[in-house]
């Protein structure tokens, strides 16, 4: 698999990941997060726009899509029922989704993102088992809840180099 900055001619096999990925949560449980057709097609333009717009790919067929930033994000700056691992700068990952069909995607993200900075941040709703499931498997540490902009709750995770 390879990790590349999405480009605006991804942006119909970008959205029609997020659909697949939105059907995925409410036929396993999670009818809440992504309601309302999140995210909205004008968010992944702008990502692109910005250079924070990942997709996984092998060969021509597009697997996976993810929006990584390296510095603060403003609703990781204070949690609850817990704490971050540390307070050093981090990079962030969020939008991820993948082919429902293919496995690996995630983990191979989470690498990718994970090698560039060392320290990474992650939120997911607390209906969202499979991506609980799969930050555990990956070496996330369950921190604590952020608050999303508009006040909902999110369960927060960080993977961290170990120093000393």
């Amino acid at each position: 698999m390879e990790i590349r900055n999405a480009k605006r001619e991804d942006l119909a096999a970008i959205m029609k990941i997020y659909e697949g990925a939105r059907r995925y949560m409410r036929e396993n449980g999670n009818r809440e997060q992504w309601a309302g057709g999140y995210p909205p097609q004008a968010l992944i333009e702008r990502d692109i726009a910005e250079g924070i717009c990942y997709v996984c790919t092998e060969g021509c067929e597009l697997l996976g899509v993810f929006c990584y930033f390296y510095g603060e994000d403003p609703t990781y700056l204070e949690i609850e029922d817990g704490a971050w691992l540390n307070d050093r700068p981090y990079g962030v990952i969020h939008r991820i989704a993948s082919a429902t069909h293919r496995k690996g995607v995630a983990s191979a993200c989470f690498d990718w993102a994970f090698a560039k900075c060392g320290n990474l941040k992650i939120d997911t709703h607390r209906d969202n088992i499979p991506m609980q499931r799969s930050l555990a498997k990956n070496g996330f540490a369950r921190c604590g809840i952020i608050h999303l902009a508009n006040g909902d709750p999110r369960i927060a995770y960080q993977k961290t180099e170990t120093v000393g």
